[in-house]
């Protein structure tokens, strides 16, 4: 039965069948991820390899395409999950972005002003200058502490060596040192907090890419998620009971070893244990749907997991509801060779992302 929504904010009301014909009401918090893809001011930062992002580099990256860009993403973050909520995400977890100052230009913009985000970010070894970070609106969490894990990792010989044949082609290439051979990439975000009063631990991630060939790059991303597990181990031995959620564009799908196997998310909650992980984009994937698309076949990279302990039938505290792609028809390309892929940006025009946007639900009963 389709859910019927209120005007108030933050408030829907699900039909429950019971033998007195009671509606119950339930408040409901939207949490999204968003590859932001190449988020750059337009600034040469002499500290990162951005200078393709300038006035003067190969993508002739201007002020005015700047803030298109920016107008572009307010529009979509603003959106997603409306089709339940009519309040933005409570929380935004992007990556590629540079820094936090194209964050604070972001939040800035006219229709996400009176949303007041916060943010959390962390300048990242990344070599390109893109980090992870987390926006959140500030009335309804209250973070505690945060902190950038490290994901440290090393190149070996084997990977050296690349058959161009299954190199993947993306400008998210590895950025290795030539003293120990250590992968420069993305940190790890946790950020722990209150939302409207009850406690939750937040991962923003963004895994190392696909450059060299998906097998061959396969380590990273497997060392990635084997990091997530351990920090949501430390988070449930602390608290038996600890609400996860992690997020990120994880360079992979959801069936992959990197989710399945280091992380041990599972696709069906009857198959989750406790203190495991529930992944409800793995479905999704099975069904076709995707967050990219690569030589028109679709992955869905980009995903939320929630923990074993926030997909309870008690919804006196908060529980996640539903798990959704945002692929609105203005987010799609409509021309050309990349026809039906995510609109991304080109030399003639400023698009969005070469990812759609994912988003989860968390509920709570109000009485």
């Amino acid at each position: 039965m389709r859910i019927a929504r209120l005007i108030l904010v933050l408030f829907f009301i699900v039909p429950v069948v019971n033998g007195f014909g009671q509606q119950k009401k339930y408040a409901i918090h939207t949490v999204a991820f968003y590859n932001f893809e190449n988020l750059f001011d337009t600034i040469n930062d002499p500290a990162t390899n951005d200078d393709e992002w300038t006035p003067k580099g190969a993508q002739h990256w201007t002020s005015k395409k700047y803030n298109q860009k920016l107008q572009n993403l307010s529009r979509v973050l603003l959106e997603i999950g409306s089709a339940e909520n009519t309040n933005s995400p409570t929380f935004i977890g992007c990556s590629e972005i540079e820094n936090r100052g194209v964050l604070e230009d972001l939040i800035k913009e006219s229709k996400m002003a009176n949303k007041e985000y916060g943010i959390i970010h962390f300048d990242s070894p990344d070599k390109r200058g893109i980090d992870v970070a987390l926006l959140y609106q500030k009335q309804y969490f209250r973070p505690t502490t945060y902190t950038n894990i490290p994901l440290i990792v090393y190149r070996k010989e084997a990977v050296k060596k690349v058959d161009s044949k299954v190199e993947e082609k993306t400008d998210d290439t590895l950025q290795i040192s030539n003293y120990n051979n250590r992968v420069f990439t993305r940190d790890q975000l946790l950020v722990t907090g209150f939302l409207d009063g009850e406690e939750i631990n937040i991962i923003v991630n963004h895994w190392p890419s696909r450059s060299g060939g998906e097998k061959k790059s396969s380590p990273f991303r497997e060392a990635a998620g084997a990091l997530n597990r351990k920090i949501i181990d430390s988070l449930q031995r602390i608290n038996p009971k600890a609400k996860v959620l992690t997020m990120g564009d994880l360079n992979d799908g959801p069936y992959n070893r990197s989710v399945k196997v280091a992380l041990g998310a599972k696709a069906k909650k009857a198959d989750v244990l406790p203190f495991g992980i529930y992944n409800p984009f793995e479905e999704m994937a099975k069904r076709g749907l995707g967050t990219i698309a690569y030589r028109d076949s679709w992955d869905i990279f980009d995903q939320i997991m929630v923990s074993q302990s926030l997909i309870q039938q008690d919804f006196s505290s908060f529980n996640y509801w539903k798990a959704g792609i945002y692929n609105k028809s203005f987010l799609i390309q409509t021309s050309g060779q990349y026809k039906g892929y995510p609109k991304r940006h080109s030399p003639t025009e400023e698009g969005f992302s070469d990812h759609f946007p994912v988003y989860i639900y968390l509920i709570k009963e109000v009485k």
